[in-house]
């Protein structure tokens, strides 16, 4: 079995002290332990994109699977003189019992609909929040970043090249994870590679040119050791005067010797990419070298990368580092856990809803089901919000109404639509309901939806389509009807 970050350490404090005031709270004040819900929603796509896209879910079933609290968290806890020592009993014996419900990682989504929803008794519910947050704020980010970057490059190879720069060993190992399922083709990252089953890729740093008297030694060195992959870093004195022609004398040795390498050519780590890719395609070739590959790295971004290209870039493969694995241009994703419902003395659930002088803060209460909505052509147009009783496939062949929140003068109707239901069922009573994906199936559920489902429209980096979020004219006026009743007090 591949082993997991949680191996070798118990994570469960990794919380904010709220959570514990809170859950302490309640479970001394409470007579009644009650059900709750908690949506995980985000607000805004990074970078002004179109969409963003799930990950980090694997994760959060690790950590609800295993969450603990050892002796030593008790003790911790119990010296912050905060809680009560019957709640500290309970955490000793504490084990998540709950249900969860989620988008299919790597799912492209939208604002304001619910990622995640967890459904359990209130103290559980509570001191999960900041986990479920890290864990879906970083992934989806750089998997949302990394897709940006794929999408530039045209169909080239992107590799991940950012460990040195993540923000520590878990940002850089479940970073990699991230851009994979974003659509790169690897990562240098090793731990990555053995973990999730990620392809690895790497040869060498300038450090291997500079150990040796002269460029060509070190390129001839290398060559001995990895004829099947060598790609040779041309730019660590001047690339078109010495790094390039260099190169070329250790493809000729080679060729002379027999060796016909299944992966060669140089990589460019420095200089105007453009340039010196485009100079060193013309010097390649007319040595006879048509299939050398150029891989181009330094500080690459989907900007620099379609920038590179619209003039006439030569490069086969991209090696991205810490514009990807940082989300530098926009590194905040912004998702938020917040109460949508609670049982009654009945065990019904009623809902609840968040009420901000920020519009865009109120939240979408009660239990949902979230479902896209496509046409004939297998072309996914809106997604669609309704209330816990959901809406059949025959009333939205028949015609059915929604209404866009954001505008709802503009009531549409939906006709000879199919529907997919996001949400599934992944957690019950704390265990999990079926086999997870493996990394390689959710990098290719990506790839399907973008090319199939998703608008090309809504790719653009620039001014993007935006995504319709719908909802039934039921969700919708008793939301408005929440909203009434709580401005009325």
């Amino acid at each position: 079995m591949t082993k997991t970050i949680f191996d070798s350490r118990n994570i469960s404090m990794m919380m904010d002290l709220y959570e514990l005031t809170m859950a302490n709270g309640y479970f001394t004040q409470e007579q009644q332990a009650r059900r709750v819900a908690f949506d995980v929603f985000y607000r805004r796509n990074p970078d002004e994109g179109g969409f963003a896209i799930f990950a980090g879910l694997e994760q959060i079933l690790q950590y609800l699977e295993g969450m603990h609290f050892e002796a030593d968290d008790i003790e911790y806890l119990r010296g912050l003189h905060l809680f009560s020592e019957d709640f500290l009993t309970y955490l000793s014996e504490f084990r998540f019992t709950g249900d969860v419900y989620a988008f299919p990682e790597g799912t492209v989504m939208y604002p304001n609909e619910p990622i995640i929803t967890v459904v359990a008794d209130l103290v559980q519910a509570q001191i999960v929040e900041t986990e479920l947050l890290a864990q879906v704020n970083h992934q989806s980010l750089v998997a949302t970043k990394a897709n940006r970057v794929v999408r530039a490059a045209q169909g080239r190879a992107v590799s991940d090249f950012g460990a040195r720069r993540a923000h520590n060993n878990d940002a850089a190992v479940l970073g990699a994870r991230a851009c994979y399922i974003g659509g790169v083709t690897g990562t240098a990252t090793v731990s990555a590679g053995q973990e999730f089953d990620i392809p690895v890729g790497g040869t060498m740093a300038h450090s291997w040119v500079m150990y040796y008297q002269d460029e060509l030694t070190a390129f001839r060195k290398f060559a001995e050791v990895y004829p099947d992959n060598c790609i040779l870093l041309v730019d660590t004195y001047d690339v078109l005067k010495q790094g390039v022609p260099n190169a070329i004398k250790v493809f000729d040795e080679m060729k002379a010797k027999g060796i016909h390498s299944t992966n060669y050519g140089i990589r460019l780590d420095s200089g105007d990419l453009a340039y010196l890719s485009r100079e060193s395609r013309r010097m390649l070739d007319e040595a006879g070298y048509e299939g050398a590959k150029i891989v181009v790295s330094n500080s690459l971004d989907e900007y620099t990368i379609t920038s590179i290209l619209e003039q006439g870039g030569r490069i086969d493969s991209f090696g991205v580092g810490e514009r990807m694995i940082t989300a530098k241009s926009d590194p905040v994703f912004g998702a938020v856990y917040k109460l949508c419902a609670v049982t009654n003395d009945r065990g019904e659930f009623e809902p609840r809803i968040k009420i901000s002088e920020t519009v865009e803060k109120i939240t979408n209460p009660g239990l949902k089901r979230v479902y896209r909505v496509f046409n004939a052509e297998g072309k996914a147009f809106a997604d669609l919000i309704a209330g816990a009783e959901g809406v059949s496939q025959e009333a939205v062949r028949d015609g059915t109404i929604v209404i866009d929140p954001e505008r709802p003068w503009k009531k549409r109707l939906f006709r000879d639509c199919t529907l997919r239901e996001l949400q599934k069922k992944v957690m019950a009573g704390g265990k999990r309901t079926e086999k997870s994906p493996s990394v390689r199936e959710i990098a290719q559920y990506v790839r399907h939806q973008l090319s199939q489902e998703i608008w090309e429209e809504e790719q653009r980096f620039r001014n993007p389509h935006k995504h319709y979020i719908d909802m039934t004219s039921d969700y919708y006026n008793m939301k408005m009807g929440m909203l009434e009743e709580k401005a009325h007090g």
